[in-house]
């Protein structure tokens, strides 16, 4: 996480458990800076708009600037990308 508002991050892992990490710069608030996803799980992530630091609704205009680093390395050949129906049928 670097900047803007916060994040939710969703993971369903191979056993189909779903965990939600918010990603964001509230640390007393329990926001984490960054997360590791682990190997073979999916995910994806949604603005928190229930969350704008001035005690109001996030609009628009807001965003959040995230990055996604991947270790030991990105390769486009191992890349997958779910579809909701796929992912329905899998959990």
């Amino acid at each position: 996480f670097y900047l803007g508002r916060p994040l939710t991050v969703v993971e369903i892992a191979p056993d189909g458990t779903l965990k939600k990490t918010t990603l964001g710069q509230n640390i007393l608030n329990g926001h984490t800076l960054q997360h590791v996803v682990p190997k073979g799980s999916w995910f994806g992530s949604y603005p928190t708009n229930d969350y704008d630091g001035d005690g109001g609704v996030g609009d628009e205009h807001d965003y959040s600037l995230v990055g996604c680093t991947v270790a030991p390395g990105f390769d486009f050949s191992d890349f997958e990308l779910g579809t909701r129906e796929q992912l329905l049928k899998l959990f």
